[in-house]
Formats: C-alpha cells, sequence, structure tokens
C-alpha cells in the first residue's frame, strides 16, 4: 500500500490512461489539453510516454479557435464507428484508434496547454477522414463567464461554430492540393455527443482489455 502511494507521488500520470474521464461522466468530463489558439505548432500526446511532443509546425495560417485535446480513457474502435455508419449510412468505417478529441470554450486567454480542464460537452462534428472516423466533441469550460451556461451547441454563437468547422476542414489543406478526404458530415447536439463519449469509453475498456489477455 506505501508502496503504491509512494509510486503515485514520484511519476505522473499518465495523460490518456492514468487520469479519470471525471466524476460525471458524460456530463461532465476532464479534458488533456494539447493545444492552445496562440499555438503555432500542433503538439501532441507521445502515446508511449504521455509527454507531450511537436507533432508539427503549422505550415499555414490556420490557428485552432479554441482551447483542444482529448478525453482520457476514451478510445474510437467499433462501437464509435457503427454508431457513425447508423447515423450517415455510410458503410466500411472504422475509428481512427485514437482517444476521443474534444474543443473547450471558454473566454479566457489560457496561453500553454499539457493541463487538465473540466468541461461540460454540449455538441460535437462527425467529422470523416477518408474512412476513419474522427469525432470533434465540443464543450464549455465549467464556470466561464461567458460560455459556461450554453446547454447546447446550437446555442452557440453561429460565427463561433463556423470557425471550428473551418479549421478543422482545412487546418492540414496544401493551397495548391485541397484535402477532399475530410468532411463534417453532421453537426450533433448535446445528447448525441454524450452518446459518443459512453460508446469511446466502452470501446477503450474493450481495447485496454485485448492487452490483458
Amino acid at each position: 500500500m506505501l508502496e503504491e502511494q509512494l509510486r503515485k507521488i514520484q511519476y505522473r500520470s499518465h495523460p490518456w490512461h492514468g487520469l479519470s474521464l471525471g466524476e460525471h461522466p458524460p456530463e461532465i468530463v476532464n479534458c488533456y489539453v494539447e493545444i492552445v489558439p496562440t499555438d503555432t505548432v500542433k503538439y501532441e500526446l507521445d502515446k508511449t510516454t504521455g509527454i507531450l511532443k511537436v507533432d508539427r509546425p503549422q505550415k499555414y495560417s490556420s490557428l485552432c479557435p479554441s482551447l483542444y485535446g482529448f478525453l482520457p480513457k476514451t478510445y474510437a474502435g467499433d462501437r464509435v464507428a457503427e454508431f457513425c455508419m447508423e447515423k450517415t449510412g455510410r458503410k466500411n468505417l472504422e475509428g481512427d484508434g485514437d482517444p476521443l478529441d474534444i474543443c473547450i470554450l471558454t473566454e479566457k486567454a489560457i496561453v500553454r496547454g499539457d493541463l487538465i480542464v473540466k468541461a461540460r460537452p454540449i455538441g460535437g462534428f462527425r467529422l470523416l477522414d477518408g474512412n476513419q472516423v474522427d469525432d470533434k466533441i465540443i464543450s464549455v469550460m465549467i464556470d466561464d463567464l461567458t460560455y459556461g451556461e450554453i446547454e447546447d451547441v446550437e446555442d452557440c454563437p453561429e460565427g463561433l461554430i463556423t470557425r471550428l468547422r473551418h479549421y478543422f476542414l482545412t487546418y492540414m489543406e496544401n493551397p495548391d492540393c485541397p484535402n477532399k478526404n475530410v468532411e463534417i458530415t453532421h453537426i450533433y447536439k448535446k445528447k448525441e455527443a454524450h452518446q459518443i463519449i459512453e460508446f469511446s469509453h466502452q470501446d477503450y475498456v474493450e481495447w485496454v482489455e485485448k492487452f490483458k489477455d
């Protein structure tokens, strides 16, 4: 018991596997933030070490309009893909094998990532990258003065949702060669966001169990 307590003090938890999804998911969740709106470099979690790494400099002018990261203990697997196929009528889709992405709206200027934020999901984008399902959950930071009372994505300023859509559709795009594989098929509301979070957590639990066999 003492050895376990010392280990928790000495070693940082892995943001994907060691953090809790939250005390009351899917209504309130813990988010690990990788990118903030001022970042001109794309950071992402190194899945092996749990350390935030430089993925690549942003080559073009797109900057993420919100805090951006992922939900701990989630995984885009079979359930997430099946739900997307049910909603879109598409076939042969698969989860992208990553934790579930999340945008966090706040009026505050947070200047760096690698931190945990409590947020309330209010909707999301059903994004497909080729045949891979890559949902983007939209949330508001708990107790945020400007966005904290928003209950559903349809209550967000239209311009903000348009800006988020534009970012995800274009941030990897080469001006000379538009990326035609990325599309947002739907903007969904809070109820559906909650379902996707629950499916992604179930996918995570099942995925982790495979490593125990």
